[in-house]
């Protein structure tokens, strides 16, 4: 068993409690920002996803997600090493059997994470946008919720063996990430990551010779309003996740807040001035990534850094989102529509490394790297054997015909617009 966290006060839950109510506001605006950046002619499709997917994470994460990520305090399953006892995953009841659900921490913790995990099952269909279908993404969320999500999650947030360095390897206060940069953005987009892959790119994208074609999103409008509506999801966010899981008081609520801000006010400012610098004009939709890369670097440290520092970090998150795009398609033959890649791994490794140079405990930036470590050797593993096992057990992506007549028309049999031609023959060059 792992020690109890402190209690929150009145005025600190009363805080969580308002601020959990602004959380859905994030999953809806990456929702419309993979489906801005998509196809017209998958519009619908793309939404439709977004809400079975939000649905799908919800309920496999109340059956089974919570009894293997558990909260910080409650028995879990460990193993000695070092003489030391390590927590592997957690021991809770199944449909969070005997959990009191009443006013109090863990099921404020449960309400809040049944929401984080529909956010992170959204950030793979930015990858798979214009050709992942439906049920696959339904199963594949379900992968997600069920296990690799609650897993990492335990490690970091619920008494696991990363948030355990500092105890028992003294390095610092263990694995730090008070918003969720590696639970929830991480191993989102490894997951998309590992579903570009397994998908391959959209017909069109890569001529004969390989280079790429561009597909613009067909409305810049609703991904740049999306990033608004994502802001004030993720102030709720941070300021939840960091009081419940990292022990951080009430008084730190304006200081998240404006950390929050301030990450990506400079992470979508440098992807503009980037973009513009090469390209002679600043780009809507790397701008817009820019944004949510600042939001996504700044999640881990927001509680901690000075307003300088969120500054820095955001503003380093929005030029490597602005450059990784652009690399993951050229060198990598990645099509990921929705930048999730770029956005969410790259911009949130960023964030798990820039912390610990901001914190004053000895060796934080050797826990910050076994948890990226850990991430990438055994998380990017897991979940791309997962998806891989899923397709060959059932097809995940589309058949061609369906990117011919567009997601909306083959599997839900109307288009989003229908009153205009969305067609085209661009997936034929």
């Amino acid at each position: 068993m792992n020690p109890q966290p402190a209690a929150l006060s009145d005025t600190a839950f009363a805080f969580c409690f308002v601020l959990v109510l602004l959380v859905p506001l994030a999953p809806a605006g990456l929702a419309l920002i993979n489906t801005g950046l998509g196809r017209s002619r998958s519009a619908a499709h793309s939404m439709l996803s977004s809400l079975c997917v939000v649905a799908v994470a919800a309920l496999v994460y109340v059956v089974c997600g919570f009894a293997w990520q558990g909260y910080a305090g409650h028995v879990s399953y460990v193993v000695r090493a070092g003489g030391r006892e390590w927590s592997w995953i957690a021991d809770e009841p199944l449909f969070l059997r005997g959990l009191l659900l009443q006013v109090s921490p863990v099921p404020l913790a449960v309400w809040l994470e049944t929401l984080s995990v529909g956010l992170a099952a959204l950030i793979p269909l930015g990858s798979g946008a214009d050709r992942w279908r439906l049920s696959a993404a339904c199963l594949s969320t379900a992968l997600f919720a069920g296990f690799t999500y609650p897993l990492f999650a335990h490690w970091v947030w619920g008494g696991g063996w990363l948030a355990q360095l500092g105890a028992n390897c003294g390095l610092g206060r263990g694995f730090l990430d008070a918003g969720g940069a590696a639970p929830i953005h991480v191993t989102g987009g490894l997951t998309a990551l590992a579903l570009a892959w397994i998908l391959g790119p959209r017909r069109g994208k890569y001529g004969s010779d390989g280079m790429p074609s561009a597909i613009p999103g067909h409305n810049a409008v609703l991904v740049l309003l999306a990033c608004l509506l994502a802001w004030l999801g993720w102030l709720g966010l941070n300021t939840a996740s960091a009081i419940l899981f990292s022990g951080v008081g009430p008084e730190r609520v304006v200081l998240i807040g404006l950390n929050t801000t301030l990450a990506a006010a400079a992470a979508a400012l440098a992807a503009a001035a980037l973009t513009r610098a090469r390209f002679g004009r600043p780009d809507a939709s790397l701008s817009a990534n820019g944004w949510v890369g600042g939001l996504v670097a700044g999640s881990a440290s927001c509680a901690w850094v000075p307003p300088a520092g969120a500054i820095l970090i955001g503003a380093v998150a929005g030029a490597l989102v602005a450059l990784s795009v652009e690399w993951l398609e050229l060198r990598l033959s990645i099509d990921d529509p929705g930048g999730s890649v770029s956005v969410h791994a790259v911009a949130g490794i960023w964030g798990i490394l820039a912390l610990g140079p901001f914190t004053p405990y000895p060796n934080q930036w050797i826990a910050q790297l076994v948890g990226l470590a850990t991430l990438l050797g055994l998380v990017l593993p897991l979940t791309y054997g997962l998806n891989l096992l899923l397709d060959r057990i059932h097809h995940q992506r589309v058949e061609p015909e369906g990117e011919r007549q567009g997601m909306d028309l083959y599997e839900l049999g109307a288009g989003a617009y229908p009153e205009f031609l969305t067609h085209s023959d661009d997936f034929l060059r």
